[in-house]
This record gives structure tokens, sequence and C-alpha cells, in this order.
């Protein structure tokens, strides 16, 4: 019988991580000088992320320091998708931060078309969040995951689960 190999497409974040540039961040906000007085605040609401300051410039500030945070911690950057900056009371500026956690249908079908298209003798599936890619030989799935590496879904991916049946 035929020997099946297979390996998982999936975007996942640490929230540990998150939480950890999160806290340097409200850290260094309230050292900075530029900051003194201000209300600026970012908070973790429901695993998105909140920040709120008196004005747009404070705001892409302190959003330039958590960026700044997570790519220290090894949380990408693709990860994140940035709302619309809206006022919120007292004058201040809110924007909601949406943290990606496992790949989007629209994204996964974008996925399993390219593996398609590619003519590479592999399966893919959709599995819920995540991507399963199947086949006979395991360098056709490294050939894959090369291929899958050189686009750019706009999305944040990681290669796991990798088997041998």
């Amino acid at each position: 019988m035929a020997e099946q190999n297979s390996f998982d497409i999936v975007s996942q974040v640490d929230y540990a991580e998150v939480t950890n540039a999160l806290n340097q961040t409200v850290k260094e906000v309230r050292q900075r000088f530029d900051f003194k007085g201000s209300q600026a605040a970012v908070v973790l609401e429901d695993k998105n992320l909140v920040l709120t300051a008196e004005d747009e410039t404070r705001l892409r500030n302190m959003n330039d320091i958590l960026q700044q945070k997570l790519v220290r911690r090894g949380v990408p950057l693709k990860a994140l998708s940035y709302g619309t900056i809206e006022a919120a009371v007292g004058g201040s500026v809110r924007q909601r931060i949406d943290v990606q956690q496992g790949i989007p249908q629209d994204k996964a079908k974008e996925i399993v078309r390219f593996i398609k298209d590619s003519k590479v003798k592999v399966q893919a599936a959709i599995q819920s969040d995540v991507v399963r890619v199947t086949g006979r030989d395991r360098d056709t799935l490294q050939d894959v995951i090369a291929k899958l590496r050189a686009k750019d879904f706009g999305i944040d991916m990681q290669f796991t689960n990798y088997r041998s049946n």
C-alpha cells in the first residue's frame, strides 16, 4: 500500500506573546515624555487589541511602539488587521486591531486553488480554519511548501503537523 504524507497550513498567534508585547507597550507609553499626562491606553478586549489616545498622532506613535514590541516577541504583523480610526468619548480617538487566528475561508480557497494550479500531484482540503495537504512523496510536499512561502497571500502561515503514515 502506498505511503501517504501530509502537513497542515495554519495561521496561529501566541496570545501570551501578544499580552507580553501589550504590557511592554503600556510600560513604555507611561515612561515616554510625549505621552506624559495623556490618557493613551492599549487593552486586550476579547482577543482583539484596542488603542485609545487623545489624537491621531499619539495613536500612530503608540501603534508604532506596539508593532516594535510585537516584532521583538516574534508575533507576525501580517496577523493583525487594522480597523478604521474612530472618534471616542471625550474627543479622543480609538482604533481596533483584530488578531487573526486561523485561516479565513476565502484565503483557504485561494491557497487550495494555488496548489491545484501548480499541477503538483498532491491533494489540498479545507478543514475549518486549516488547510491539509496530502501527497505520496515527501519531496513534492517540500516543493509545495517552498511555492507557498514564495507567494504572498496576505496572511501569516505556518506549516505544521508534518506526518508520514
